[in-house]
């Protein structure tokens, strides 16, 4: 009854969101193209004599790009003065043949390539302009962007904006004719980077240096289609007594002094009424206690909680803590679905890629976000090859609850948890299924063999000992 109920929201939302787009004004051109003049081209550049002034000529080409679009100005780096001429000749010969070997977004992803090896590289500092793009793709899935205007306050190098414009062209739409693109940053390199990012995969929007716990320049309540972020987490010491009277918190200010609600509540304002948002939050923040658990009642009461996803530990360069994501639909409001969420646990979904770090593969990102569309009524996608758990888990094609996976919760189970939105509160633990084997055998072999092992060691111990000793004796 669940998936039939929502799949007839569903379908009116899309149309609802594809009429609404007709009315939408743009900031984004119908294609996004460059001017460079002549002698900021590559060409001229690689050409240029053997006593020119290198560094020079590369600073005067930045500035003659910046001159020539607006949107590029103040941006684009300098300071190649500084750097030795061995290494700027180096640097253009390697260039030189890429404008004949490369097509489509290959220096965009190029950019990005240096973005996340940079990120890993400099860790906790990284990661606060930078979110690893296997999240950044799930939460994209999820909400699935295919028209409207994006934002994202705390957009860092605009990675969420570029994922949101590859789903675009993944499902055969064109980003600059179908996305809006806001954003603001504290930052003043970091906007520079996201201005950058978005240059080089043909994109345009409106970046703007602000700190948006207090400013909000775009006016964006009520104003947005999709929300996309991930803010810093469990932030003190932010003025409170400032935000008073701001119409982004609808549910009241916290007591306690840490900024995760300070966070969340202008998500939730700045969705128009088919709005949807995703964002990356500290696991505290579904179980907090006192005025943070009556602003989630109050989240929760307003049918917008569409579904949470539990992540394990390590995927993010700023902290090796798990995180839960938190998916928000307005368009549920007053509808059945509305009084249900969704919990998904992924902690048990990765790839391990060294030590520290972890990451999704496609077709982990594939599976989660096809377990929503179950849960939404809509149709599954296989391309990136997770058909064989869909079938394992979902045999008749429909949502089904998964015990350690994934479970549909109602308001009334919500409640009777304090309110809280911590999927593992839900899901329970995977059924395990029995191998046939006696556990007192089993333990009496494995304990066996540890003795066997032990013995085996001190053996070996005994033996290097005597050899040691017989070396420095001599």
């Amino acid at each position: 009854m669940l998936s039939t109920a929502w799949k007839v929201s569903e379908g009116s939302l899309r149309r609802r969101r594809r009429l609404a787009s007709q009315l939408l004004p743009t900031t984004t051109k119908p294609a996004q193209c460059y001017s460079c003049p002549p002698t900021a081209r590559l060409s001229h550049l690689v050409n240029l004599p053997e006593e020119a002034n290198l560094g020079e000529a590369l600073d005067d080409a930045m500035r003659l790009i910046e001159r020539n679009n607006s949107e590029l100005k103040d941006i684009l780096p300098r300071g190649y003065q500084r750097l030795q001429k061995s290494t700027l000749s180096e640097m253009l010969r390697l260039f030189a043949p890429l404008p004949t070997q490369l097509t489509g977004d290959a220096f965009g992803l190029i950019y990005e390539d240096f973005l996340s090896n940079f990120a890993m590289a400099e860790g906790r500092l990284g990661g606060e302009f930078f979110t690893p793009y296997s999240i950044v793709r799930l939460i994209v899935d999820i909400i699935e962007p295919f028209h409207g205007k994006v934002y994202d306050p705390a957009c860092g190098s605009g990675g969420m904006f570029v994922q949101c414009a590859k789903f675009v062209e993944r499902h055969q739409g064109s980003a600059t004719h179908e996305l809006s693109i806001y954003g603001q940053e504290q930052k003043e390199v970091t906007v520079r980077l996201g201005k950058m990012n978005l240059a080089l995969h043909g994109l345009s929007g409106d970046i703007k240096l602000a700190n948006s716990y207090y400013e909000d320049l775009h006016h964006a309540v009520q104003k947005f289609d999709f929300v996309m972020a991930n803010s810093p987490f469990n932030v003190n010491g932010v003025e409170k007594d400032k935000l008073a009277g701001d119409s982004r918190f609808p549910f009241g200010l916290p007591n306690t002094d840490n900024g995760n609600f300070l966070w969340i509540q202008p998500f939730y304002s700045a969705l128009n009424d088919q709005g949807r948002a995703g964002f990356v939050m500290a696991n505290s923040a579904g179980d907090g206690g006192h005025s943070e658990r009556e602003i989630r009642r109050q989240l929760i009461e307003s049918g917008s909680v569409d579904v949470m996803v539990a992540i394990g530990t390590n995927f993010f360069y700023t902290v090796t803590l798990p995180v839960t994501l938190w998916f928000l639909d307005k368009a549920k409001a007053g509808t059945a679905p509305g009084d249900t969420v969704l919990f998904i646990d992924a902690r048990n979904q990765f790839r391990q890629i060294d030590r520290a770090h972890r990451n999704f593969l496609p077709e982990q990102i594939e599976l989660l976000a096809n377990i929503v569309r179950l849960y939404r009524g809509g149709a599954v996608e296989v391309a990136a090859g997770s058909d064989a758990k869909l079938k394992q888990h979902f045999s008749d094609g429909e949502y089904a609850d998964v015990p350690g996976l994934c479970k549909v919760a109602t308001r009334a189970e919500i409640e009777a948890q304090g309110w809280s939105l911590n999927p593992g509160r839900y899901t329970g633990a995977a059924v395990i299924a029995d191998d046939g084997e006696d556990f007192t055998e089993k333990l009496t072999e494995l304990y066996e063999e540890f003795t066997r092992l032990s013995d085996e060691a001190s053996e070996l111990r005994a033996r290097v000992d005597s050899a040691i000793t017989g070396i420095l004796g001599a």
